[in-house]
């Protein structure tokens, strides 16, 4: 079998000479490297290497040179070889373009010249990144087709679900010509939105758990006990998964939607730390969902918790379909979701124009229409950005007086510099109307209302935590939000095993073993930064708690 190849491109034949003499110093013996002096003779060689069915490991390129520079070279090369990992060498002088590059074509690593000696600084990043490519599934899928109706909401929880957990698929309509013929070969009597694999199988209005195994994403737990669970797939959760598993605790995830929770919809988040020029949510949800499986975790997707069971040491979940899995250690980070608007109507619409979330698979069909964003946080305001680049007009509903008491400064300057973005203060939605989906909303403005011709409302209003299943296991404040520590101190709430040895556990519940991380703790701070940081410090915490057992 042909060995894998990395490729090296630099226009300065001196430092061409010394990768590829590094590369083959240490990778010589399992790799094949290929050396280019010129952005077009590597693109001639990785286009030769495509049509012969070379494999490539990883592809390194110089920042600076003509024709074409590193970045553009990788992006380039990544439409042939996307599996290849992707580095840039760069001198200190040109770091801010390896930092954009990382947006630009999901730069894996960034390399400054020079990197003597090789074993500290050169060799260590290229054996990351092989280790990351040698356990990539790099099987090319065949993208799925979904055909369905426009307005169908069935159709949009089918489309959300494949776009939240970054399976491609090709979206088709009913009335389409080859998703007539689709359909006649299912059955003209087939339901709607119907689902056609690779393999050619077909699923007619399928389920979650349907969808998920049909896509090749684990539902089913490999044991049914493990060090720690984590309930919830948001940065707290997946933050808590990475932690833990690579601290060598045996951690399952577990998450009823999709990995990166609400911050998986934000189209950008641009004061998360390390990304200064902004990242998706899609991005940061998949890098730290790769992340844990890397260290080991394991991931349970469309699984919904139903139960949570103290066991004499063991802290035991039930699963909302049947079925249950135990741990010395469970933490909670189910988040939050939208609060519902109660106006009349809407409800009608849900999926059919109304949607709760950034809904990004609707925003190329909104172009060149008028959509409403009810909110005043900064995951509003991130919508009405990226909805901004679709949509002629965009209307930000804001109940308040204005937005600087819930959205970061940097997002009220980009709103107020966008000339297609109005924000209607002391502004609320009283009815919803149309037939069969959305056409218009009513709105209420200081007491005077009218109406907005829509299609598309998003709404991004109030947070309820996801903790009705815990039942009286836990204890929560009156809205709901999980109490932790000082908090059920203050709330005479103290368990009456606490002791003074159990004071510092300030993310522990009131059920010794069982922690809280992110939104769905009672007085969190709302950001993907400090729920990541909850996820990280409460399997520290779950560390010291197994200590003491």
């Amino acid at each position: 079998m042909d060995k894998p190849v990395i490729v090296t491109v630099d226009d300065d034949p001196g430092v061409s000479r010394a990768v590829a003499r590094d590369l083959r110093r240490r990778y010589g013996q399992q790799y094949r490297i290929v050396r280019a002096e010129a952005a077009q003779q590597g693109m001639d060689a990785v286009k030769e290497m495509r049509l012969r069915g070379d494999d490539v490991a990883a592809i390194l390129a110089d920042y600076r040179m003509p024709q074409m520079n590193g970045v553009q070279f990788l992006e380039a090369a990544m439409d042939m070889y996307p599996f290849a990992r992707r580095v840039l060498l760069t001198a200190y002088a040109d770091t801010d373009a390896a930092i954009q590059a990382i947006n630009v074509v999901d730069l894996d690593h960034y390399l400054l010249k020079p990197w003597d000696p090789p074993e500290e600084k050169f060799y260590p990043v290229i054996d990351d990144q092989l280790d990351a490519w040698q356990r990539t599934d790099r099987k090319e899928r065949a993208e799925l087709r979904v055909i369905g109706d426009r307005w169908s909401s069935g159709s949009y929880k089918v489309r959300d679900f494949l776009a939240r957990n970054q399976v491609p698929y090709q979206w088709m309509l009913a009335d389409d010509p080859e998703a007539t013929q689709l359909i006649a070969a299912a059955g003209e009597d087939c339901r709607l939105p119907l689902v056609v694999t690779a393999a050619g199988d077909t699923l007619e209005a399928p389920d979650q758990a349907t969808l998920a195994m049909s896509v090749g994403l684990s539902t089913t737990p490999a044991t049914d006990f493990y060090d720690l669970i984590v309930i919830g797939g948001g940065p707290a959760g997946l933050g808590a998964a990475v932690y833990g598993a690579s601290e060598g605790l045996n951690t399952v995830l577990v998450e009823s939607l999709a990995t990166g929770g609400q911050a998986g919809q934000s189209s950008r988040i641009e004061n998360y730390l390390g990304f200064p020029d902004g990242v998706s949510g899609a991005q940061l949800a998949d890098r730290a969902r790769r992340q844990a499986l890397k260290f080991g975790a394991e991931i349970l997707t469309a699984r919904k918790v139903a139960t949570l069971e103290p066991r004499g040491q063991a802290r035991v979940i039930g699963f909302h379909d049947g079925g249950e899995i135990a741990a010395h250690a469970v933490i909670l980070a189910t988040g939050v979701s939208y609060r519902r608007l109660t106006a009349p109507g809407l409800d009608d619409f849900v999926g059919q124009g109304v949607y709760y979330g950034a809904a990004l698979t609707e925003a190329p069909s909104c172009r060149d229409s008028e959509v409403c964003i009810v909110g005043a946080a900064n995951s509003a305001g991130q919508a009405a950005v990226y909805l901004s680049g679709f949509a002629s007009k965009v209307n930000l509903l804001v109940r308040g007086d204005g937005l600087e008491a819930s959205m970061s400064h940097y997002l009220i300057e980009q709103i107020a510099a966008i000339p297609n973005i109005e924000v209607h203060v002391q502004t609320h939605v009283t009815a919803g109307h149309g037939d069969g989906h959305l056409e218009r909303v009513t709105v209420s403005t200081k007491g005077e209302e009218r109406d907005i011709d829509t299609q598309w409302m998003f709404v991004f209003i109030g947070a309820e935590p996801y903790t009705d299943w815990m039942g009286e296991a836990v204890e929560r404040d009156a809205r709901g939000f999980v109490l932790t520590g000082p908090d059920l101190v203050q709330g005479g709430k103290r368990p009456r095993n606490w002791s003074a040895r159990r004071e510092p556990y300030f993310l522990e519940t009131n059920v010794p073993g069982v922690f809280a991380a992110g939104d769905v703790r009672a007085d969190s701070i709302k950001r993907v930064a400090s729920a990541v940081g909850e996820g990280a410090m409460a399997v520290s915490l779950v560390h010291r708690y197994l200590e003491k057992q």
